[in-house]
């Protein structure tokens, strides 16, 4: 790979006409900046977006941090995220922590060496080391679904009670009253959020809340088929479940077909996230629709808007998901 040292020797001027011609921090004649241009054309010569940084103080680069980027969701969230970066000039260096805290405190670290200008993290569970370790972390952030404690940080999140209330609010408008909910791990606020939303409507329409019909299981398609079999087990089974996101209803959906249970004809199921899959499983998947796209490109922008000297109180953002009606659910017979 080429130097500086090189480009400048080819093009016969000093290192720093080359890094001013770069960073266009001195005026330089219209022939000298067209001969270091070519010479760096021809070369092929990268600029160290660390060593710029040191000088500018920015490398119009975004560090990223996710649980687990087998779930569906997240690529789509990503996309948002990635596409209003881009236009913003900044790039994205994305680590996956794979639910690990371990992995989480490792790639933060990694991306302060990196020199990042920004953080948006969608954090895998909360403890004493994630929140030390974010304090420490002095550019700005932007926290995702999962706040942190003792974080000052700008918050982005779906409505997820209300998402888990108008889940289970459709299933008992379709004359469901035996509606069990399959959630996510405890330790997370959304799946604690989607359950509050469902036994609200539950209490809402005077059915009592049945401990048995409420299972925590992964947000993974195994979490889904297990949780789905186990419900399916029990001598009074249910007759709908709403499940904490649409990979747990697609293994659930496998589950019920496993034990003979057709969907949605002897059992209805609603999922959550909307994926682009939940339009092809079979049957189509009734779900909650996050705004998946608009939330991505709400975090950027508000990531940049803070790296450009935004200075105004940490602000907080709520998105409303909304029931997309499919074929996976019908009125109860």
């Amino acid at each position: 790979m080429a130097t500086m040292k090189q480009v400048a020797e080819k093009a016969g001027v000093s290192t720093s006409t080359v890094s001013h011609v770069i960073n266009n921090t001195r005026v330089v004649s219209d022939d000298v900046r067209e001969r270091v241009l070519a010479v760096i054309a021809e070369m092929r010569y990268i600029p160290s977006a660390v060593a710029r940084s040191l000088k500018n103080d920015k490398t119009h680069t975004i560090g990223m941090m996710i649980p687990n980027n087998s779930n569906p969701y997240f690529a789509e969230l990503i996309q948002g995220i990635e596409d209003a970066a881009f236009k913003l000039g900044y790039n994205i260096i994305l680590c996956n922590a794979y639910d690990d805290a371990k992995k989480q405190a490792a790639y933060l670290r990694v991306l302060m060496e990196k020199r990042i200008d920004g953080l948006i993290l969608v954090a895998s569970g909360d403890d004493e080391e994630l929140s030390g370790i974010l304090r420490d972390m002095p550019m700005p952030k932007v926290v995702v679904d999962r706040e942190v404690k003792g974080v000052d940080a700008d918050f982005i999140e779906a409505d997820h009670e209300t998402g888990g209330y108008l889940a289970t609010k459709y299933l008992i408008g379709l004359g469901h009253r035996s509606i069990a909910c399959v959630s996510g791990p405890m330790h997370l606020p959304p799946s604690r959020d989607r359950v509050v939303g469902y036994r609200r409507a539950l209490q809402e329409a005077g059915i009592g809340f049945n401990s048995h019909f409420l299972v925590h299981s992964d947000f993974t398609s195994e979490g889904g088929f297990s949780a789905f079999k186990h419900l399916l087990s029990l001598s009074d089974r249910p007759s709908a479940i709403f499940a904490g996101n649409d990979l747990m209803a697609f293994g659930g959906m496998c589950a019920a077909n496993e034990a003979g249970v057709r969907v949605p004809d002897q059992l209805s199921v609603v999922g959550y996230d909307d994926i682009a899959l939940a339009s092809f499983s079979t049957p189509r998947l009734t779900t909650l629709a996050q705004p998946k796209y608009d939330m991505g490109q709400a975090i950027a922008k508000t990531l940049v808007e803070r790296i450009n000297g935004g200075h105004q109180p940490p602000r907080r953002k709520m998105f409303r998901p909304e029931l997309v009606e499919r074929q996976s659910s019908m009125p109860l017979r």
